[in-house]
């Protein structure tokens, strides 16, 4: 594949206008990648034919992470309260789900993907705080940084999906280095707090890698054959999203840095 071709096939751009919901469907473990950006009207989440349902939801759950101002879900009559860097879950079976902004002057920003579930787990919000940081990686090799797992075994509970975010520390710009591969799962990156920053993401066969440059509140797509790490020009952060056979987060292969090509 060309440069072109590549971002045409890997890359979601556009996630996040002002009033809008913007999603596409992947046939990556059946994603959706989406951003929800509302002004002073609540946003509601369509259906849509892809999903062969009666509603989006019918059996699909959904994670969303607001990258924004502070803002609320509202789950079948429920309201979840969710400031920046807030998760919520939306489990299978919910029939009504709305993105709001609690200041239109200040919008939420709710990144989200949504993944088929046989499932159903209970609506939840994990608040930032909460997310005890995993602490990895060196100021030595420039990538030290905090995992926070949102929905995970060990979190929120859900069917199949696995969700948080990754901070680097100042001064840090690798991630995810050295890099791995999960043939059970596949994974999306959505990077934010890039500012006018660029980042240079890797993926591809371990073999045979590509990469694509990416600017701010890009998402990138993982198949479960693809390595997938990035290097910015400074620190930010990213969301990690993954669907598949299992909800281990560290079930995955790794790769060692002399045998990539």
């Amino acid at each position: 594949m060309g440069t072109q071709e590549l971002r045409d096939a890997f890359l979601a751009t556009g996630l996040f206008t002002l009033g809008s919901l913007n999603a596409t469907f992947t046939d990556l473990d059946r994603l959706v990648v989406g951003g929800a950006c509302p002004a002073s009207a609540p946003l509601e989440l369509p259906n849509h034919k892809e999903t062969g349902r009666g509603y989006f939801l019918e059996q699909r759950e959904l994670g969303a992470i607001n990258i924004g101002g502070a803002g609320v879900v509202h789950v079948d009559g429920k309201t979840f309260k969710a400031d920046r860097l807030d998760c919520v879950y939306v489990p299978a079976g919910s029939k009504s789900v709305a993105f709001e902004s609690a200041s239109p002057t200040a919008p939420a920003r709710f990144y989200f993907l949504s993944c088929p579930a046989h499932l159903a787990h209970p609506a939840a919000l994990m608040k930032s705080a909460d997310a005890a940081p995993v602490a990895l990686g060196s100021a030595a090799t420039a990538n030290k940084r905090r995992i926070f797992k949102c929905i995970h075994e060990g979190g929120i509970q859900s069917c199949q999906l696995v969700m948080g975010f990754t901070a680097l520390d100042e001064g840090s710009v690798w991630n995810s280095f050295p890099p791995h591969t999960h043939n059970r799962r596949s994974e999306v990156y959505l990077y934010f707090d890039l500012g006018d920053q660029v980042l240079s993401h890797f993926m591809g066969e371990p073999a045979a890698t590509r990469h694509l440059f990416l600017h701010n509140e890009q998402a990138v797509l993982s198949p479960s054959w693809s390595i997938h790490c990035g290097c910015g020009t400074g620190s930010y952060r990213f969301i990690w999203g993954m669907a598949g056979e299992n909800k281990r987060f560290d079930d995955m292969d790794p790769v060692k840095p002399l045998d990539l090509r």
